[in-house]
């Protein structure tokens, strides 16, 4: 047996971080007008897109978000995030807007099952979606607006997060909207898109200026 750590002074290999797949702004607005409200399912899908990339919120925090949480008159929600964590986020009035008209157009007419009666956004059932319904209704509607990404829930929080560093938010307000402990985990959203970048190096740049 030794006494001493013959390792104590190695660093641990550091873990590759990729990038996250982003929507453009365009495509998140061709995404959203995609969706047919003409039937109940697409007047509450429109809300629901709508509340996660005007958000940022994970799936998780949208299927538990409560209707007596959304303080429309101050523009703000209250979600319930990681390890039970609350957090205050601002809403806008786009969101907002397709959140009243399915309270009042669809959710009405929907029976809550029984501790269901706060959950905003409920099935055909009353039931609270799950995140499978969330995973199923996105891909349709990529599909359907013809975006040839490998979209998921998550890459709506994604595309909030880049949206917002790209056009020159607080990297801290970002991180307390997200919910993220460290501001490390934000930081990965400070990635710019090539030709933002390629537009950047040939205006400020002296030698590509010529």
């Amino acid at each position: 047996m030794i006494k001493s750590n013959p390792t104590e002074l190695l660093e641990a290999p550091k873990s590759r971080r990729n990038l996250p797949y982003t929507l453009s702004i365009e495509e998140v607005e061709i995404l959203i007008e995609t969706i047919d409200v003409s039937s109940p399912e697409g007047t509450r899908n429109k809300a629901i897109v709508e509340t996660m990339y005007g958000c940022g919120l994970r799936v998780s925090e949208l299927t538990t978000l409560q209707v007596s949480n959304i303080y429309a008159d101050v523009g703000f929600i209250r979600v319930i995030g990681k390890g039970n964590k609350e957090r205050l986020i601002p809403i806008g009035s786009s969101a907002l807007k397709y959140i009243e008209i399915y309270k009042e157009n669809i959710r009405v007419h929907v029976l809550p099952q029984k501790n269901q009666e706060d959950i905003l956004f409920l099935n055909r059932r009353g039931g609270k979606l799950s995140r499978v319904m969330i995973f199923y209704i996105i891909k349709e509607l990529t599909a359907k607006a013809g975006i040839a990404k490998n979209v998921h829930p998550h890459t709506l929080r994604h595309s909030f997060a880049t949206h917002l560093v790209e056009g020159g938010a607080d990297l801290r307000a970002v991180q307390e909207m997200l919910g993220h402990e460290s501001i490390t985990t934000t930081e990965i959203y400070t990635h710019l898109d090539r030709e933002f970048l390629r537009e950047t190096i040939h205006r400020f740049h002296p030698r590509y200026q010529k």
